[in-house]
């Protein structure tokens, strides 16, 4: 009953009310934003959501379109505004996915929405990642984010969509606002982004 019912509505209930609640934050991000990046503000992209299907996830752009001169674009860390930079450490980036929590694409908690071309990579357990509703945070993220390795992602993916309850997910919304807060796991040692998963080794 959670996990159909209870879930979904609290989902879409909190997505609402917190996109009112921080409609000024959001204001003043977006603007800050679109300064930064040439009239841009926010970033869409395909990812796969619950039984892989494909949606538009909408994020804060903290990176740049600065490319080299041969026109290929400049590495992720060259391309992170100071205004990025803060949003993502932050975790202010992630404020527009309430529109997909309310669009129902997503929830507040879950899995992370990954790329579409890693799909192809998965092992059957790891798979099993894309049975519940991706998520703005999840049981990976308040356990190391960017810091472990995709492997382990995964596990404790696959474990919170073996084990997902109400309690689990009380846990993992307060132990985001701690992380948030201490700003852990945001990125790797010496990299803006995360590593690109290429399949197990």
């Amino acid at each position: 009953m959670y996990k159909n019912i209870i879930k979904p509505l609290f989902d879409f209930l909190a997505a609402f009310f917190g996109l009112i609640v921080l409609s000024p934050v959001f204001l003043i991000v977006m603007i800050g934003l679109a300064f930064a990046n040439n009239g841009r503000p926010f970033f869409f992209q395909k990812r796969p959501g619950k039984n892989e299907k494909i949606f538009k996830v909408v994020k804060f752009k903290t990176m740049n379109d600065k490319k080299g001169i041969h026109g290929q674009l400049l590495p992720d860390e060259a391309r992170l505004t100071p205004v990025g930079l803060f949003v993502r450490k932050t975790s202010l980036d992630e404020i527009p996915q309430l529109i997909n929590v309310l669009k129902g694409d997503m929830s507040l908690i879950g899995p992370r929405p990954l790329l579409p071309e890693y799909l192809p990579l998965y092992t059957t357990r790891q798979k099993k990642r894309h049975n519940v509703r991706p998520g703005i945070t999840g049981w990976a993220q308040v356990n190391g984010r960017n810091t472990i390795s995709w492997e382990k992602k995964f596990e404790y993916d696959v474990w919170y969509v073996e084990n997902l309850s109400f309690l689990l997910d009380a846990k993992i919304f307060f132990m985001t606002f701690a992380k948030v807060f201490k700003a852990e796991g945001v990125n790797m040692e010496n990299q803006a982004t995360t590593t690109a998963f290429k399949g197990e080794n």
